[in-house]
């Protein structure tokens, strides 16, 4: 006998052989127990989720002669012939290539002859949403009041396209999409069935990978043991059969792409294509690996993540260390720019391009010119990991030369540290001017009005003081890419035209780059606290 496919060898012949579909087979079971069959049936769902096999099932079920607790006894010739696909009382049906009214009108004067054996003749029409809008006219007054003996059962993986008359004159039943663990166990136990060793990875890999499709993922586990024919069945060896990439390599790239290392992302583009990796299946996976990453940031119980995430306890350990290299933002802007480049590499002819494309993006957030919030963050987060990492680097240079004392740098005495070490004396305000005041109280509404939205950005993370002076406003950052976008000339200029225009007040404008160990609240007054503090003061000192 030549070989069958595992998705065939394996397709369920009972009820009790179907899995995860319960609600599905307990209400069609108590049907055929208590003798209230319907005469139209929809089956709905995403593919290889069981409606055709289930279709089969209850029609060897309706017609069985020794059905057994609702389920199709198998051994009796009726359920014999529908198994072998011979009998004349199961008639089955492609819409998609008979899908007009004449095939249609050949159903309507076949169901007027009754079943040779069995009790009913059963009609199961695949991919219904295929028929024309005629044919589907002319099904519908058979499909309302069939003769007695007649079923029909409508599947389709597109619900929405079926009309709203067919719909009304049918019980539907909507498939869900299998879990993982329910897949899982179900590989597992066929394995187990055919003598073959499988690892438990390998396994929960094709299982996430089939996207909730039984018949997908025996499919997916058929094409890798016919790969290694006689041979144990790994991780490794299903990510290579599938051109899938392991996580380390999704690590690899997130760090690249955190850093702007855009060469060293083409190098791992590379690696990837020279490998036969497909990347198209790489985009997808790395979308998922960013949503884990973007889950574990957002969620606080770790037990809980262990629900919504399938890794295992070592996995998750390294996601929340990856976690700590990017913000929740940051992380929402890649996926949306991923997800549309899994969109696009569906139709690409160069997928490599559109690929390196997109990473480079990710790579230089100022490519993108739409001037969305989130972009502009995405340039503020780059620029400050990378002075970030610049200054640490910095630091340990400078250590390394103190202790030394290489290249000429003196190393320090302990007094030159006690007197580094002493804090710095705070700065007190002991009169706001009546000019500052007035620009104090309007400040949000000014940052506000900023139409630079980079500028606005960069103002609501700045403090707000008295210059030393005692007559200008001073804006202290410490970050040093918003000091550098701030303290512009023609950033200051608008930011005084803004002010003038607002209040009617010309103000000399300040920027001061905080230092790293400098504490603005320890050292200095914010004078917009100042004001909140006058005016709750006034209030009391009316109600009085």
């Amino acid at each position: 006998m030549s070989y069958q496919a595992l998705y065939r060898k394996w397709r369920p012949t009972s009820f009790s052989d179907v899995k995860g579909q319960d609600h599905i087979v307990t209400t069609l079971r108590n049907q055929i127990k208590l003798d209230r069959v319907g005469h139209a049936y929809l089956f709905c769902g995403t593919r290889g989720t069981g409606k055709t096999t289930i279709a089969k099932i209850f029609a060897k079920a309706v017609n069985c002669e020794h059905p057994v607790d609702g389920n199709p006894c198998g051994e009796c010739p009726v359920c014999r012939a529908i198994a072998a696909g011979t009998s004349m009382n199961v008639i089955e049906i492609d819409a998609a290539s008979n899908n007009g009214v004449d095939n249609i009108r050949e159903i309507r004067e076949e169901v007027q002859y009754s079943p040779t054996e069995g009790r009913y003749k059963v009609y199961i029409i695949d991919e219904v949403h295929m028929l024309s809008i005629g044919a589907f006219n002319a099904l519908l007054k058979t499909l309302e009041e069939p003769p007695a003996y007649v079923i029909f059962i409508l599947a389709t993986t597109e619900a929405h396209k079926i009309p709203i008359t067919i719909l009304s004159r049918c019980q539907r039943y909507d498939f869900h999409r299998i879990s993982i663990d329910t897949i899982s166990d179900r590989l597992t136990q066929l394995m187990e069935a055919e003598k073959i060793n499988v690892e438990d990875r390998a396994v929960r890999y094709i299982a996430k990978a089939a996207d909730g499709s039984m018949r997908d993922a025996l499919s997916l586990i058929d094409q890798c043991i016919a790969f290694y024919l006689g041979q144990d069945l790994k991780y490794e060896n299903v990510l290579e059969v599938l051109g899938a990439v392991d996580t380390t390599v999704f690590e690899n790239m997130l760090s690249l792409i955190t850093d702007g290392d855009a060469a060293g992302c083409m190098s791992l583009v590379e690696r990837l294509v020279m490998q036969g990796r497909e990347l198209g299946q790489f985009v997808s996976d790395f979308i998922w690996y960013l949503r884990n990453i973007l889950l574990v940031k957002t969620t606080d119980d770790t037990s809980k993540l262990m629900d919504i995430i399938d890794v295992s306890d070592e996995s998750l350990k390294q996601l929340i260390e990856e976690a700590k290299l990017v913000d929740e933002n940051t992380l929402m802007r890649y996926i949306r720019v991923l997800s549309d480049l899994s969109n696009d590499l569906k139709f690409a002819v160069q997928k490599r391009i559109k690929l390196e494309v997109a990473i480079i993006k990710l790579c230089r957030p100022s490519m993108e010119r739409g001037g969305e919030l989130e972009e502009l963050e995405g340039r503020i987060s780059l620029l400050e990991n990378q002075l970030e990492k610049t200054q640490q680097k910095l630091k340990e240079g400078a250590f390394t030369a103190g202790a030394s004392g290489i290249q000429g740098q003196p190393t320090s005495s302990l007094s030159d540290v006690g007197e580094a070490s002493k804090p710095a004396p705070k700065r007190v305000i002991e009169a706001l001017p009546d000019d500052v005041r007035q620009i104090a109280s309007q400040w949000n509404s000014i940052v506000n009005t900023v139409d630079d939205q980079m500028l606005a950005v960069c103002l609501r993370q700045c403090n707000v003081t008295l210059g030393s002076d005692g007559a200008s406003l001073e804006i202290m950052v410490k970050s040093p890419s918003v000091y550098n976008t701030i303290s512009r000339d023609e950033d200051k200029r608008r930011l005084s035209d803004i002010i003038e225009e607002r209040t009617g007040i010309s103000v000399n404008i300040i920027v001061t780059k905080l230092a790293d160990e400098d504490d603005f609240q320890n050292r200095f007054t914010d004078i917009r606290e100042l004001v909140n503090m006058d005016i709750e003061v006034d209030d009391k000192e009316e109600f009085i």
